[in-house]
């Protein structure tokens, strides 16, 4: 379990991390989700001890990362797939931070097979591709067997096989019962991958939900209505009370389920070619809510 609570890091007049509390359950996939400069890095650089709270605490399992007796064993990290020795190959990376944690070398075959590098072990890690990378990242997170994982952005890079290998990882990962605390961009990917949210914007937490929950808060679903005659249509739908926005010759309609509408519409004897139900998605629900928290707007040509 990692638990924030009342999370805070300054630097000078900039506050990255504002007085957040959160509480990260075995289990289930936590996903981590915030726009650019929100301050997800340098959450996940306290939990991990790397950067010091200004004031606040975070703890793994009930203590501090930086007092485990054996880091390795208790949290497996990602945080940047990069911070490999470039002239070391990809076995011996795993071999020396599995001697300095009491692993049992043998650990380091089963790693390596497990996220498919067995076939280049040998090479150097500074001739591997991004998605290589990443996936000895992966490697020595899972070195100690540890019981809570923290994973930053690990699909970046990888191709859509390697995407859904991570998926199914992180999912198996929490079925065995362990803490799962995943970041990403990808929207589309998290709402398959993760069972919870914590979102944060401007250092703050804008929501701490089941994604279920935050996606059904955060957006709303609407009907879809295609029709010969779509004026009509509209104004048979708004004098019954219901919403009704047009878009690229389609009408969104929202306040009846697909089912009602298209009773509304066949007893008026008007014609419909399309009516399904559009459900929200977990992009859509972000957005919606970190709107006022994005850092870099691009402008609409």
């Amino acid at each position: 379990m990692i638990t924030a609570d009342r999370l805070t890091k300054t630097y000078g007049d900039r506050t990255a991390v504002d007085g957040i509390s959160f509480t990260v359950q075995p289990g289930r996939v936590t996903g981590f989700l915030g726009p650019n400069g929100a301050g997800k890095s340098t959450t996940m650089r306290m939990v991990l001890g790397l950067d010091r709270p200004t004031s606040g605490s975070v703890t793994v399992g009930g203590r501090r990362y930086a007092d485990s007796p054996a880091p390795l064993r208790e949290v497996g990290a990602l945080l940047e797939a990069r911070s490999v020795h470039p002239g070391r190959s990809a076995r011996d990376h795993l071999r020396w931070l599995a001697a300095s944690n009491a692993i049992p070398a043998g650990r380091v075959d089963e790693v390596l097979e497990l996220v498919g590098l067995t076939a280049v072990a040998g090479q150097r890690a500074g001739r591997f591709s991004l998605g290589m990378g990443q996936r000895l990242g992966i490697a020595a997170a899972l070195l100690g067997d540890p019981p809570v994982v923290v994973l930053d952005e690990p699909v970046n890079g990888l191709d859509p096989e390697g995407i859904r290998w991570v998926r199914t990882l992180a999912r198996q990962l929490a079925a065995e019962g362990r803490t799962v605390f995943v970041s990403s961009h990808l929207m589309s990917e998290m709402a398959l991958t993760a069972d919870h949210l914590v979102v944060i914007g401007r250092g703050r937490v804008l929501a701490d939900c089941s994604t279920a929950e935050f996606t059904a808060a955060h957006a709303a679903s609407h009907v879809r209505v295609r029709s010969p005659q779509p004026d009509q249509v509209a104004t048979l739908l708004r004098r019954a009370g219901l919403d009704v926005a047009v878009h690229d010759g389609e009408l969104r309609v929202q306040g009846r389920d697909a089912a009602a509408v298209g009773e509304l519409v066949g007893r008026s004897g008007l014609l419909l070619h399309e009516l399904t139900l559009v459900r929200s998605s977990l992009e859509d629900a972000f957005m919606t809510l970190t709107a006022d928290s994005v850092e870099y707007a691009g402008a609409s040509r």
